[in-house]
């Protein structure tokens, strides 16, 4: 009989010894993989970093960083700021998952259509306000309510993304002749 007790409580020990070291395994994984696989940072307002990985959001443009904008009072903003703020808003204590293509674009950066909490991102930038399309009409219908309700940069003047990086790129040849 003492012996059977014996046999049972050790068997009760290596049972939950069992679980702890499972429970362990599990959760370390979790923090490990699943911590590191949600950090994603905003970089501009169409731009993600996840530790190395550099991401693109697809079809959509967002003013540069430096890129001003005007108000309906013909007062300057810094449209650029505010579309990465916006970005930032929307990734916060979200889970971010990104669906990306398999070509990456001419910088190297996965072009991805990423989701905080099972909401597009890039359709949000553009319904916000915060972007225009790019390439796609995917969005085409948050562009228009954006501008129809003077969302962002539709509430005033702004110059479009791409117009805008081609005259710096333009304005800085220039200045390296002279």
């Amino acid at each position: 009989m003492i012996e059977q007790k014996k046999f049972m409580s050790y068997g009760t020990f290596m049972m939950k010894r069992i679980m702890f070291t499972l429970i362990f395994a599990v959760v370390a994984s979790l923090w490990i993989f699943g911590a590191s696989a949600e950090i994603y940072k905003a970089v501009d307002g169409d731009s993600l970093e996840q530790g190395d990985r550099r991401i693109r959001l697809d079809g959509i443009d967002a003013p540069e960083f430096v890129q001003m904008c005007y108000n309906t009072d013909d007062s300057e903003y810094t449209c650029g700021v505010e579309a990465l703020k916006y970005l930032e808003n929307l990734l916060h204590d979200s889970t971010v998952r990104c669906d990306c293509l398999v070509a990456k674009d001419k910088y190297g950066r996965e072009i991805c259509e990423c989701f905080a909490d099972d909401v597009s991102i890039n359709e949000a930038m553009v319904f916000g306000g915060y972007a225009v399309i790019y390439r796609s009409d995917k969005y085409i219908n948050a562009e228009r309510e954006a501008k129809e309700y003077k969302r962002g940069i539709w509430r005033g003047k702004f110059m479009r993304p791409a117009l805008f990086r081609a005259l710096e790129r333009l304005q800085n040849k220039t200045a390296a002749k002279e």
